[in-house]
């Protein structure tokens, strides 16, 4: 009996027939990578106090929120240059290697952090996360080449999903053992990584046969590399620009709500936080069930035009809704309108043939994370340009989201001439229009 682990055929992926042990790894995987980035939040100020020795007492909010706004673009920087990296590492020797290796350097890092005795050890630690959470881009291959092509938009749902509820557990766990210790949810965290390490050592399978793989080029596994090898294929090219309008725009959500919510709304701490884990219900039941029947009975395109429509509608309405009821109904719209950026995902990865399809995850993840690091700034300057009492300008703190709802109507720019270009989707339409 063959080891479970080491592919027994060089032309048929051993993975291929969908094994569910495989894909509770891989779902666990990516909930531990986007888990990451939560998990800081809500501990950041105690942690640079800690790391700083300032009493809690006299923590400078201003000057610790200038730090962690460093240290969360070190974590999107990094992980904007190892996305590409790590995708075509993935299609030269597997995807198996790739995700092991990440999520043992992830414990590791937790662990650099938990034990951060100084600042620069703590963004040492937070450079090392970016680097290594961006195995979400093999996550995505290896769903790639197991799942049948008019099943990837479903699965990538359900990775999805796994985002929708690491938004909502990852400030949990910090909040909760935060505050007990700021350092605690790092050792827990650390300590998750390393037992899915071992689940995985045993029970995934390497999903790319030998067969399909090809050579490492260093040239293709940059930011910049990545996107240049899909000038050939403008209609791919067309669909990760789509992509990042999209995500763009939704980036406003984790950008200003925080400071938005209670100077319009009036909400607590307490009801901030509440609303963040409702949005992320939302994601995790639009990701994992409402998308699946959406494209039953609208395909890939059809979700992406809705749901685009559903974001332009969300933005404006957020931009000028001023009652805390009237938020939670749109609320209950946003949360359902992202599944455009898993379906235009689904089309890219359609588009290529197994060989590429590290390649183009890792151009989808270096374009999320360019807007990583690019939205909170751009973002939080309009808020701050329009929140301002003293401004000469109007007050309008709502213009964040009428900035996004443009950049969101943007994306048929993009998407509409990757459709002409010849974009199908998995029944084989083209154009619906």
């Amino acid at each position: 009996m063959s080891d479970p682990a080491t592919p027994s055929d060089d032309t048929a992926s051993p993975a291929a027939g969908g094994s569910r042990k495989a894909m509770a790894f891989i779902m666990v995987t990516v909930l531990l990578d986007a888990t990451g980035l939560g998990i800081i939040i809500p501990v950041l100020p105690q942690l640079i106090a800690d790391v700083t020795d300032t009493p809690a007492a006299a923590i400078d909010f201003a000057q610790v929120a200038t730090i962690g706004g460093w240290l969360m673009f070190s974590y999107a920087f990094m992980q904007f240059l190892a996305a590409p990296v790590l995708g075509n590492l993935s299609d030269a020797y597997g995807r198996r290697p790739v995700l092991l290796c990440g999520l043992a350097m992830l414990a590791v890092d937790y662990l650099i952090m938990a034990l951060a005795p100084t600042l620069l050890w703590l963004f040492i630690g937070r450079i090392a996360s970016g680097m290594a959470a961006a195995t979400f881009t093999t996550a995505f291959a290896y769903i790639a080449d197991i799942a049948p092509k008019d099943k990837r938009a479903a699965s990538f749902g359900l990775v999805g999903a796994a985002f929708g509820i690491a938004f909502v557990i990852g400030p949990a766990i910090g909040g909760v053992l935060g505050s007990i210790d700021p350092r605690l949810p790092f050792f827990a965290a650390a300590f998750l990584c390393a037992l899915n390490f071992l689940f995985g050592l045993f029970v995934l399978p390497e999903s790319l046969p030998k067969t399909k793989r090809r050579p490492f080029e260093l040239k293709r596994a940059n930011p910049v590399g990545t996107l240049i090898a899909f000038l050939p294929l403008k209609p791919v090219l067309m669909l990760i620009g789509a992509y990042a309008c999209l995500e763009l725009a939704l980036q406003v959500y984790p950008a200003i709500w925080a400071y938005f919510t209670p100077l319009v709304y009036g909400w607590s701490v307490a009801e901030v936080g509440v609303s963040l884990a409702l949005f992320g219900v939302l994601i995790t039941l639009a990701e994992g069930c409402l998308i699946r029947i959406a494209l039953k009975q609208i395909g890939e395109h059809g979700v992406v035009v809705v749901s685009t429509l559903l974001t332009v509608l969300t933005m404006v309405l957020f931009a000028f809704v001023t009652s805390t009821w009237g938020a939670l109904a749109v609320m209950l719209l946003a949360g359902i309108s992202g599944i455009g950026t898993t379906a235009i995902q689904a089309l890219a990865s359609n588009a290529v043939d197994e060989t590429r399809q590290g390649e183009v995850t890792g151009a989808i993840t270096s374009a999320k994370s360019m807007v990583f690091f690019i939205a909170p700034p751009i973002l939080t300057g309009l808020f701050a340009l329009f929140a301002r009492e003293d401004s000469d300008l109007p007050f309008f703190p709502g213009a964040p989201f009428l900035f996004a709802g443009l950049i969101a109507a943007a994306t048929f720019l993009p998407y509409l001439a990757a459709r002409r270009l010849g974009i199908k989707d998995a029944a084989g339409k083209r154009d619906q229009d």
